[in-house]
């Protein structure tokens, strides 16, 4: 049967997130997606045993790590039949209610498209992001903006839409299992010349969720600055494997 390039999977990224998914799960806006799936990373509490309580249709591997993870639900996606896969945190951090106007958006020909939560750059804070978080975010976004020319009001956000044109373009399997993944697909899009946008996302922090910690985060910002100096270096010509021709890692 021929696809109508519009099927969208919505993909939940799990780990030991047992409390909240149910919570996670019910807030999602089930008429904007043709299909949910969880996409579990080896989880050691019961999030299996709730999902499969929910009633959700789950897939697990071994421990990948973040980006691991997501280029996991990525392919499984595919596999599945997605036009767009999206992916969404199961410890309910980023509000699923940005899922029908994120795949507007996508379906606009946008390959990649982030939630943001600095469009309104007061709204971080109202929601109780830290100043230390929120600085940070305000003076990585800035550089990168500059360098990669990509009139983004945020860069490192959780939330994507991802289209099967980003993952059959991108070198993929070249990126980071780590949290750095985020940063490095945005690179790597630019790079190919695929369309980037955004748009708002609210995202809570009263609550405990597995954001990135403090240490993990300054290691992030100078693996970003490496990745912006890769970026740079592949433009005049000298790639690395990061940025593989697309048929170099096929």
């Amino acid at each position: 049967m021929p696809r109508d390039g519009n099927k969208a999977i919505c993909v939940i990224l799990a780990y030991n997130c047992a409390n909240v998914l149910e919570n996670t799960y019910k807030r999602i806006p089930a008429p904007s997606v043709d299909r949910i799936i969880l996409v579990d990373d080896a989880s050691t509490d019961n999030t299996l045993e709730v999902a499969k309580r929910l009633g959700i249709e789950s897939y697990t591997h071994e421990h990948l790590g973040y980006g691991g993870n997501v280029k996991y639900s990525i392919r499984k996606g595919i596999e599945l039949g997605a036009d767009y896969i999206v992916d969404l945190h199961g410890d309910g951090q980023y509000d699923p209610g940005a899922i029908p106007q994120a795949l507007e958006k996508a379906r606009e020909g946008y390959d990649l498209v982030l939630g943001s939560r600095f469009i309104d750059p007061r709204q971080p804070l109202q929601d109780h992001m830290s100043w230390a978080r929120y600085l940070a975010n305000i003076g990585l976004s800035s550089i990168e903006r500059v360098v990669l020319s990509l009139p983004l009001s945020e860069f490192h956000t959780g939330f994507r839409v991802y289209s099967r044109n980003l993952a059959e373009t991108v070198a993929l399997d070249n990126t980071s299992n780590d949290f750095l993944f985020g940063f490095e697909i945005i690179a790597q899009a630019r790079f190919w010349n695929l369309k980037v946008g955004e748009v708002p996302v609210r995202c809570s922090y009263k609550e405990e969720h597995t954001s990135i910690s403090i240490p993990r985060s300054i290691l992030y910002a100078f693996q970003t600055f490496r990745t912006l100096a890769l970026y740079l270096a592949a433009r005049i010509g000298f790639r690395t494997r990061l940025f593989a021709p697309p048929k170099a890692h096929v």
